[in-house]
């Protein structure tokens, strides 16, 4: 891998990295420094198809554009072709500068803090909306709202796997114990609120978006963002709604209840950096809340793909769906107030 890229040096020493939940890296140590390697896998997680190449490339021109805006990122390096990625055995890889900094959870902001993670990301939105191509500006883009139908008949094969073939006198483990309590009683929740299934949006204010912008894929140097990275998702959705997914990650606490005083402040930068109104934020959110309502994605890694390393994540996320149901006025006044 070196060797395409002639000014990286010798290497030295390469490390495999245990943080994150997609594609693997590696931190490389060379005669002439770190860099972080990173591993793009082919095929993804929930029918993710952000390693095909042409996906690669244009993520890395992004970066190379945001940066000259000076939005804080890491594109990759080019190689001595003046290529950003190397298919080596056919896999795909590129290697990019090595940032030092921490990741930071909602908890450890302040409020300054709160309304500088908010401003950040409406500076990507119209960052994204200058460099990308113009189709992916505000257009209109149909898609459906998750159907409570088919979610009923996912909690039932859900149910199946959680409770297993086990004798009838063999408790369950504590996380399958919690699953089904969570399973049941987001049936009941899905049942008292299925008139409220959002319709297709007309006319949201879709663009470039990151697509998984959390505190895993944003760097901190003591209290300043140096590098938002993975970049693997970048797309075209609804912008606020990456707004609120952002927020409900960064702010939410153990027991799944979201910091409203931090989300008002965070969601007022937003606002004012992305040009976003009021009420598209309100439609984003319950869209989302919707969203989250209907979503078992850890549980389907757990049981449909025998992958556990969400699994930390679960006891929060799912109480976050209940809560944010019972709040659900409150939640909203503190994206729109």
């Amino acid at each position: 891998m070196l060797r395409r890229y002639p000014e990286a040096g010798e290497p030295l020493a390469c490390e495999p990295l245990t943080k994150g939940l997609l594609n693997h890296g590696y931190r490389v140590s060379t005669t002439r420094g770190s860099f972080f390697l990173k591993h793009h896998l082919d095929k993804q997680h929930l029918d993710d198809t952000s390693g095909d190449h042409a996906a690669i490339v244009r993520q890395h021109r992004a970066t190379q554009r945001l940066q000259s805006l000076g939005v804080p990122v890491a594109p990759p390096l080019t190689d001595a072709d003046g290529d950003t990625v190397t298919v080596i055995d056919g896999r795909r890889y590129a290697l990019h500068p090595w940032i030092d900094g921490l990741h930071r959870v909602g908890a450890e902001l302040t409020l300054a803090e709160s309304r500088r993670l908010g401003a950040l990301l409406g500076a990507v939105h119209t960052g994204l909306e200058e460099v990308m191509p113009s189709g992916g500006g505000r257009s209109r883009r149909a898609h459906g709202s998750p159907d409570p139908a088919d979610t009923f008949a996912l909690i039932d094969e859900l149910l199946d796997a959680a409770r297993g073939l086990r004798p009838r006198d063999t408790p369950l483990d504590a996380f399958d114990e919690l699953a089904v309590h969570r399973l049941v009683e987001r049936r009941a929740l899905l049942e008292q609120h299925a008139h409220r299934r959002p319709p297709t949006p007309e006319g949201s204010a879709n663009g470039w978006v990151h697509g998984d912008f959390h505190p895993l894929n944003l760097l901190y140097r003591d209290k300043d963002p140096v590098a938002i990275v993975d970049w693997d998702r970048l797309g075209v959705q609804p912008r606020a709604e990456e707004a609120v997914r952002a927020a409900v990650i960064f702010f939410v606490q153990p027991a799944g209840k979201l910091e409203l005083g931090k989300v008002r402040a965070y969601a007022r930068a937003y606002r004012r950096a992305a040009g976003a109104s009021a009420a598209e934020v309100a439609a984003a959110v319950h869209r989302v809340w919707w969203e989250r309502l209907n979503d078992f994605w850890i549980l389907r890694w757990r049981y449909g793909l025998n992958d556990r390393r969400a699994d930390p994540q679960f006891p929060a996320v799912s109480a976050l769906a209940v809560w944010w149901t019972r709040a659900y006025d409150a939640v909203s006044e503190a994206f729109t107030g």
